[in-house]
């Protein structure tokens, strides 16, 4: 007879609500939710519950939203659901060592890269702006370390020339539920045997700002390429256009035209049917194609709608970015 686990998840965003909803599907129970305290959100500022929170209210499962987990008392509480395991997904708060050694099981996190490569706040991203051919989920039995635990099973994703930062975390937000419900499944039944992660191959994905999605066209096109496709949809790629900003939602690295002369990094050239083209590279002779962008004021649109509408903004020769400025 299968046997079945008494589990607290904890995690907040849509990442994490897709593990709790595979959960829900499993033959394991959750006992209580973890998840942040509901914060202000649209133009209103209202508070507004997190994804997890709405989803484990419609399943009435007890919701716990503490500040912290490091006081007495929000961890008696927490032992007092006597659950076998804890699972982890994209909480974001720190769990201390207390917290760690309640659970019979300890507690296991689901980690949206093939650990060791990518530790830390933001490996959906980081694997593409770095240009890696695959991505993956890894589900780690948590340590007071930073994404440092043994790994218990990992799944692997292909990570090619058009995927966004979206498209990937949506796979790997699916591929993490999977993965979690078959280590449980296998803890339950016969066990599992974590592997440390070895010490060869770590880097850290540090988090992501506004400031570092503005693109500087002296890099090269396949670098930014990458960088608009990782950014995608946040904080999104972009660039001064005169003094308003022009954000690029999905780019690729092109050859010059033939016996096209090379331009100033940034400069905007004669575009194709279906692609804005930019110039740069050190020397202005590498391309990089945009496909879809919005302009201020407007929404997303396909390169070649923005180029039917004979924008003043968009003209060839015209230059792009803050020290690239085209004068009146």
């Amino acid at each position: 007879m299968s046997r079945s686990l008494r589990v607290i998840f904890a995690g907040t965003p849509d990442f994490a609500a897709a593990s709790l909803a595979a959960l829900l599907h499993s033959r394991h129970r959750v006992v209580a939710v973890y998840t942040q305290p509901d914060r202000p959100a649209g133009r209103g500022r209202k508070l507004t519950a997190s994804p997890v929170k709405s989803l484990a209210l419609e399943h009435d499962l007890p919701v716990r939203q503490p500040e912290t987990l490091k006081r007495a008392e929000v961890q008696a509480e927490l032992a007092g659901f006597e659950a076998d395991i804890m699972l982890v997904v994209a909480y974001g708060l720190i769990l201390p060592q207390a917290v760690l050694d309640i659970p019979r099981l300890g507690c296991l996190n689901v980690h949206a890269s093939l650990l060791p490569r990518w530790r830390g706040a933001a490996p959906i991203q980081r694997a593409i702006e770095a240009g890696d051919s695959e991505s993956g989920v890894t589900i780690m039995q948590m340590d007071a370390g930073l994404d440092t635990g043994a790994m218990l099973l990992t799944r692997r994703t292909p990570i090619t020339a058009t995927t966004t930062g979206g498209e990937l975390h949506d796979t790997l937000a699916t591929l993490g539920g999977e993965a979690l419900v078959e280590v449980l499944d296998a803890l339950a039944d016969e066990g599992l045997v974590a592997t440390p992660q070895p010490e060869a191959g770590v880097t850290y994905a540090a988090k992501l700002s506004k400031a570092e999605a503005e693109l500087d066209f002296s890099r090269p096109a396949r670098e930014l390429a990458a960088k608009v496709r990782a950014f995608n949809p946040w904080p999104v790629a972009w660039s001064t256009c005169g003094e308003e900003r022009l954000r690029l939602l999905m780019a690729e690295a092109a050859n010059p035209h033939a016996g096209e002369p090379s331009a100033s990094p940034g400069t905007l050239l004669a575009p194709d049917a279906d692609a804005l083209r930019i110039a740069c590279g050190l020397r202005g002779d590498e391309v990089l194609r945009i496909t879809r962008a919005q302009l201020p004021g407007g929404k997303p649109l396909a390169a070649r709608d923005l180029l039917n509408a004979r924008d003043e903004r968009l003209r060839p020769g015209r230059r792009l970015g803050n020290a690239n400025k085209e004068s009146a």
